[in-house]
């Protein structure tokens, strides 16, 4: 019998970044910066590619700025990409530019 290995995602404020770990060990991290009430993504890497931690990674993420009454803007490619794909999922937490007058 094998046991699934355990996946965490915590918020690591002093280092601004969102991070994943597989059984206690740090395996990638989704880098922000905060603006204004908005989580600015700016990069996601994950050490291990094809184990699914990047989604896991970008979905714990969302729901912690979703919970913590945020918007985002995704600048990250991955995290921009993980949106669209889960599109309406997350498009109440986009902040949108201002209307120009």
């Amino acid at each position: 019998m094998t046991d699934e290995p355990q996946v965490t995602v915590v918020d690591n404020p002093d280092e601004s970044r969102f991070e994943v770990s597989v059984d206690g060990t740090l395996a990638g991290f989704a880098v922000y910066e905060k603006d204004r009430g908005a989580v600015i993504f700016v990069h996601t890497e994950v050490f291990e590619e094809g184990q699914g931690l990047a989604g896991q990674l970008a979905k714990a993420a969302l729901g912690m700025v979703r919970e913590a009454g945020k918007t985002i803007i995704p600048l990250c490619p991955y995290i921009k990409a993980y949106v669209r794909k889960h599109s309406p999922e997350y498009d109440d937490l986009l902040r949108h530019p201002a209307p120009e007058a």
